[in-house]
């Protein structure tokens, strides 16, 4: 694979959580693999007063420990020559004049501000690099979500980012969109001939997606009790997911072709009515139980979460798409903390056959059934009927499966690194273009309304569990279960 150009990347927030969890740990396997550019440096900013031996010993500390064992001590020694730390006051325009300084103005290097920070920041980051000469044309700017929390607050805060930044430099990113099976769904869509022709309503049942947790809100309890699962799941991953399932064949792969379709499918979603938000949402929120055999506590009694909070940590709809190719098929969608299992999946029901020659099998789910596993591991199964060995003609579920760490041997990048290093190459389909996430707060924010305005508390379910009965009962009422295959 061929290296990157040379690049400063810089990383404010560089002490949080995702900087040491995901994003030097991505930066470390693509320097590892080779794909960094030798001229690379990355910058770690923070407000605390740490030398660079410090923030060193940081890493040695939080990140080395999730790499894999046995790394080679020069691959870690190298790696971390490229990195420095330097303290930076998010309100401070001296220090930026200083970054600017020893960034220098080399044209030919690209130089990466990554916002690993919270939303409310951005603004004032941006008028600061702008005000520094740090908005030039080799500049690209990367914001994480959840950016604002409707969709006021997202245009104030894409507005006020567009005065400094061109829309061609700025990365909203999602990392599902990183993530190998999300890629191979376009691949298996659009490159093979087996499934387009029944990619739609004729053949299509129901189309569920899922990202269930068994983690709860961790440390994060103060800024998840003002979110919500709403905003900060479904509002990105669920319906970034639903625009690549959904979406039609874009003209090529250029950025803007594969962008421009994804806004197609997000216009084309039916607007919820009261009514639909009543009987076609299902509000979660999870109490004390069990993961894995271990107690848990519920949701009200985490750390910095309200004693009587009504933030909702679960959520399943039922989605429409209102066009030729989708028109009365349901689009489920379903996200919860605390859930039974960790899975992040896309399923395809495809319609049953028209008459059943042969006799259903007891306990099984018969038909045909694509489905599309992102996590805990990736792989794609498609199930079918066959016949069950023996004297008598009956039928059994099986599967065919790519397994994508059996099939292919070589050494995968994870998501935030493939959209890292999309970043560095300036590669921008697989982020957010500003009229997208508008869009997808606009269909979004009547949920948040009703439920505000008649006051909609959220059903409680255990912890370990699948989420609230009515979730199944939400598609009982369309004569469908959810798929719930370990």
């Amino acid at each position: 694979m061929a290296t990157t150009p040379a690049f400063d990347i810089i990383f404010f927030g560089g002490t949080g959580d995702l900087a040491l969890r995901k994003l030097i740990p991505a930066l470390f396997h693509a320097h590892q693999s080779g794909t960094l550019n030798k001229d690379g440096r990355i910058y770690a900013l923070g407000r605390k007063a740490v030398d660079n031996e410090a923030y060193l010993a940081l890493l040695e500390e939080r990140v080395r420990p999730r790499l894999e064992a046995g790394i080679d001590e020069s691959i870690w020694q190298s790696f971390t020559d490229r990195i420095r730390f330097l303290k930076l006051d998010a309100d401070n325009a001296d220090d930026y004049a200083q970054l600017a300084e020893i960034l220098g103005h080399d044209s030919d290097r690209v130089t990466v501000h990554y916002l690993a920070t919270a939303p409310h920041l951005f603004t004032g980051i941006c008028g600061h690099l702008a005000e520094a000469g740090l908005n030039h044309p080799g500049a690209r700017l990367v914001l994480e979500k959840p950016l604002g929390h409707d969709l006021a607050s997202s245009t104030a805060i894409n507005q006020a980012v567009g005065q400094w930044f061109k829309e061609s430099q700025i990365y909203r990113i999602d990392h599902y969109l990183g993530k190998e099976s999300v890629q191979n769904l376009l691949a298996i869509r659009f490159g093979n001939t087996l499934f387009e022709p029944l990619w739609r309503r004729e053949w299509i049942d129901n189309v569920q997606i899922t990202i269930a947790e068994e983690l709860g809100v961790e440390e994060r309890g103060e800024f998840y009790d003002r979110t919500g699962a709403l905003r900060d799941m479904l509002q990105s991953h669920l319906l970034q997911l639903l625009c690549m399932v959904a979406m039609e064949p874009p003209a090529s792969m250029s950025e803007d072709a594969v962008r421009d379709e994804k806004l197609k499918v997000l216009k084309s979603l039916k607007p919820f009515s009261t009514e639909d938000v009543l009987t076609k949402t299902v509000r979660g929120q999870y109490r004390s139980g069990a993961i894995r055999g271990k107690a848990v506590t519920g949701y009200r009694d985490e750390p910095h979460v309200a004693a009587d909070s009504n933030t909702e940590t679960f959520v399943a709809l039922h989605a429409e798409i209102s066009n030729w190719r989708w028109a009365g098929v349901p689009f489920f969608l379903r996200t919860g903390k605390r859930m039974q299992e960790r899975v992040a999946e896309i399923v395809i029901n495809f319609r049953p056959v028209p008459h059943a020659l042969f006799p259903a099998p007891v306990d099984q789910q018969a038909g045909n059934r694509l489905v599309i596993r992102l996590q805990p591991t990736e792989s794609v199964r498609l199930h079918f009927m066959a016949k069950k060995p023996g004297d008598t003609m009956s039928l059994q579920s099986t599967y065919l499966n790519l397994d994508f760490q059996t099939m292919f041997k070589t050494p995968r990048a994870d998501a935030y690194e493939r959209l890292l290093l999309d970043v560095i190459r300036g590669r921008l389909a697989l982020f957010m273009r500003g009229d997208e996430q508008a869009q997808a707060w606009s269909w979004v924010e009547p949920i948040l309304t009703c439920w505000n305005r008649h006051c909609i508390a959220p059903k409680t379910y255990t912890a370990g569990s699948w989420g609230p009965a009515a979730s199944s009962g939400l598609l009982s009422r369309a004569g469908a279960s959810w798929h719930e295959e370990t």
